[in-house]
């Protein structure tokens, strides 16, 4: 007979602690103490979202039919409004009925497609330093996860070909995000060729996280996975309403795929949600219609915001090569400093909050990751006070000047 249990199961016991998970409680007990804390940790815009969007939210919730259950189906328009964006930003055609999905953000997306083209012991691949939802994911389908190491020698770039041919063949899934959260590296095209063409001869189902591919920066453009040929066999496409448009608390994204593979997430997620807030994917709909306009802008504050925090950084004798996009700058600890010994006492003693890299994956330490979520003024003051947290690690640990 199987031993009564209590509390989580084996699948959630083998989760790490999420990044994000332990910094509320202590920012909370900071500023209930008086400390002035710079945030520069969690990917949250700051700011409100346009004023058009809230408009038409206001405006749709005076709408009865749309406090009713959405279900997987949601909200037509905002379905039109998707492919309508894809066809502008990406010259890409898709059928708004059978190969559109709206989510409740692109991270719950993300997650749930390992429940629906996963079988139990089938390996997933990740990326490390990557983002948490991806082995969240893996971890709940049952799979066997497979990280690959993101290296600064590969240009930050998930690489199939270092995986032995039997584990390619036990491959399901594999998950890649360009531009990427933490790295900020951005994949060039002939990359994005060759991981097609592995996922096709190895009928791998890849899932491209594209939440950044508007915050990009010095002339580059991000491109759509389906801009490559062969892509639309093997690939679902994420979207998220958060970072282009400051809506990370609304929960919107949407996927992008053959029918075959929405279709298979749409069952999967039948079973777990009920879909987005019909209002707020009206709201949403308006916003992808004026996407261009409303990018724009904050494209070039987090522009200015990037440029003070590189030379912040460099003054204090961090210095980062400029990313091409996201809204992050992924920044090398000096050799002998541990990322979560960096973070923690950043944020204890200097009230600057950073995610160190090993948040992110074994393959994350020696970094630490800042968020371009404050004004200028905020970053520099936070970087400034960096530098004491810096000097006081290299004293700890006896660390050698550079």
């Amino acid at each position: 007979m199987r031993p009564a249990t209590t509390g989580a199961n084996v699948r959630v016991r083998s989760l790490p602690d999420y990044p994000l998970a332990h910094i509320p409680p202590i920012k909370r007990r900071l500023l209930a103490a008086g400390v002035d804390v710079i945030d520069l940790g969690a990917g949250d815009s700051d700011g409100l979202p346009p004023d058009g969007t809230t408009a038409a939210l206001v405006e749709a919730m005076a709408v009865p039919g749309m406090h009713k259950y959405g279900f997987q189906q949601g909200n037509p328009d905002f379905r039109a409004s998707i492919v309508a964006w894809m066809a502008r930003r990406f010259g890409q055609v898709f059928d708004p009925a059978s190969e559109v999905l709206p989510l409740i953000g692109s991270k719950e997306g993300l997650a749930h497609l390992a429940l629906a083209v996963v079988n139990p012991g089938d390996v997933v691949v990740l990326p490390e330093p990557g983002y948490q939802a991806y082995l969240g994911g893996a971890m709940f389908a049952g799979a066997q996860p497979h990280v690959i190491a993101l290296t600064e020698a590969s240009g930050f770039l998930l690489d199939l070909d270092r995986m032995p041919e039997g584990l390619l063949e036990r491959t399901a899934l594999v998950y890649v995000n360009y531009p990427n959260n933490p790295t900020a590296a951005i994949a060039p095209r002939e990359y994005l060729e060759h991981l097609v063409a592995i996922c096709r001869r190895h009928r791998i189902v890849l899932a491209y996280d594209n939440a950044y591919c508007d915050i990009t920066f010095d002339g580059y453009v991000a491109p759509s996975i389906f801009e490559i040929e062969g892509a639309r066999d093997v690939a679902v496409e994420f979207f998220s309403m958060s970072k282009s448009f400051k809506m990370t608390g609304w929960r919107l994204g949407f996927a992008v795929g053959n029918a075959e593979l929405i279709s298979a997430l749409t069952k999967a997620k039948s079973y777990l949600d009920t879909g987005p807030f019909l209002a707020l994917q009206q709201a949403a709909a308006w916003t992808l219609d004026h996407a261009e306009s409303l990018v724009s802008p904050l494209v070039a504050e987090l522009t200015m915001r990037r440029d003070v925090a590189l030379t912040a950084l460099a003054e204090i004798g961090l210095p980062v090569e400029p990313p091409r996009g996201a809204m992050y700058l992924w920044v090398p600890l000096p050799e002998g400093i541990p990322s979560a010994a960096f973070a923690s006492r950043a944020l204890e003693h200097d009230g600057v909050v950073v995610l160190p890299g090993s948040g992110f994956g074994a393959a994350g330490e020696g970094y630490f990751r800042i968020a371009l979520t404050v004004p200028a003024e905020r970053l520099r003051e936070g970087i400034r006070r960096l530098a004491g947290t810096l000097a006081a690690c290299r004293a700890d640990g006896a660390v050698p000047e550079p």
